[in-house]
C-alpha cells in the first residue's frame, strides 16, 4: 500500500533534520578547518587554506596532548579490556547467585559522575601510594589518569563482552572437557576466539572513550596535559581555525578505522562462512559413502 504523501514529505522532513542535526557540525567544522579567516567561520568563504594544518603541525602543546592522550589510551586499553573480561565471566559463570548485587557493584561506577572518580582516585592513590612506598611510581599524572578512567571504562567493557558472552553455547565447553581438554585449553581454544570480535569492540570503546574523557582526566592529570585538557583551555581563550583542522583530522582518521575495522570483519566473516561450507561439504560426502 503506497504511502499518503504528506507522511512521506513527514517523513523525508525528520530524516532531513534528524542527519542535519547529527552532520551539521562536523560538516561546518570541516568547512572551517579551510576557510582563510582567524575566526572558525563557514560562509563566507574568503579563500581556500591548509595554513591550519601546518599551523596544528607546529602547535608543539597540542601534539604533547595528542601523544599523552594517545599514551594513556593504550594503557586504559591493555587494563580495561582483561578486567572486564574477567568480570564478565564472573558474573556469568562463578556468581550466578549472587548476580544481581555484584551488577550492581561492577556497574555502579559507570553512574558515577566524572568529577567524583576523579576526586576520589587523586586522594586514594596519593594516600594509599605514600603507605605502601610507591608514590613516586604511581602518583603520577598519566599513572592517576589511566587508573581513574579504567576504573569506570572497565564496566563498560565487561558489558560489551556480557553481551557477547550470553550467546556463547557452554555445551561447547562440556564437550572439550570431555575431549580431555584441559581448563587453561578451553579458555584459549574455545572462548577465547568465541568472544574476539566483543573483545575488539571493548578494546575500540575503551581507546576513544579514554581519548575523549574530560571530567575524571581533568581531576587526575594534575600538572601534565592530555589533548582533551589542552582544548578546553584554549576554548575558554577563544575558538581557532586550528582546532577545527584538529578535529577534521581525528574525524578522517575515525572514519578511515571504521571502515578498515569493517573490512576486516567482513573478510573474517566470509572465511568463516567458507569454512564452513567445506565442513558441510565434506559431511555430507562422507554420509553419501556406501556403508
Amino acid at each position: 500500500m503506497k504511502q499518503p504523501l504528506v507522511t512521506r514529505f513527514a517523513l523525508a522532513f525528520y530524516m532531513v533534520i534528524f542527519f542535519a542535526f547529527l552532520l551539521g557540525p562536523l560538516a561546518i567544522m570541516g568547512i572551517s578547518a579551510f576557510n582563510t579567516p582567524s575566526y572558525p567561520q563557514v560562509w563566507p568563504i574568503e579563500g581556500i587554506t591548509f595554513n591550519w594544518f601546518r599551523q596544528l603541525a607546529g602547535d608543539r602543546e597540542m601534539l604533547q596532548g595528542l601523544q599523552t592522550s594517545v599514551v594513556i589510551g593504550i594503557w586504559v586499553v591493555i587494563l580495561s579490556v582483561p578486567l572486564g573480561l574477567a568480570g564478565a565471566i564472573v558474573m556469568t559463570q562463578v556468581f550466578r547467585t549472587a548476580k544481581s548485587f555484584y551488577y550492581f557493584v561492577v556497574v555502579a561506577p559507570v553512574l558515577t559522575p566524572g568529577i567524583v572518580i576523579g576526586i576520589a582516585t587523586v586522594v586514594f592513590w596519593r594516600d594509599f601510594s605514600g603507605w605502601i612506598g610507591l608514590r613516586s611510581l604511581l602518583y603520577g599524572g598519566t599513572v592517576l589518569t589511566v587508573l581513574a578512567q579504567s576504573s569506570f571504562i572497565a564496566s563498560y567493557c565487561m558489558l560489551i563482552i556480557m553481551a557477547r558472552l550470553q550467546r556463547f553455547d557452554a555445551a561447547l565447553e562440556e564437550a572439550a572437557l570431555d575431549l580431555g581438554a584441559s581448563y587453561p585449553q578451553v579458555f584459549r581454544d574455545v572462548l577465547l576466539p568465541f568472544l574476539r570480535p566483543a573483545l575488539a569492540s571493548s578494546a575500540m570503546l575503551a581507546f576513544l572513550s579514554s581519548f575523549e574523557n574530560y571530567n575524571a582526566t581533568t581531576f587526575a592529570i594534575l600538572s601534565d596535559k592530555t589533548l582533551t585538557t589542552v582544548l578546553a583551555a584554549r576554548v575558554r581563550l577563544g575558538t581557532s581555525p586550528s582546532i577545527s583542522a584538529l578535529a577534521t583530522l581525528i574525524v578522517v582518521v575515525t572514519i578511515v578505522a571504521a571502515i578498515v575495522f569493517e573490512i576486516i570483519k567482513r573478510r573474517n566473516d566470509r572465511r568463516r562462512e567458507y569454512r564452513l561450507k567445506l565442513a558441510w561439504e565434506a559431511d555430507a560426502a562422507e554420509l553419501a559413502q556406501p556403508m
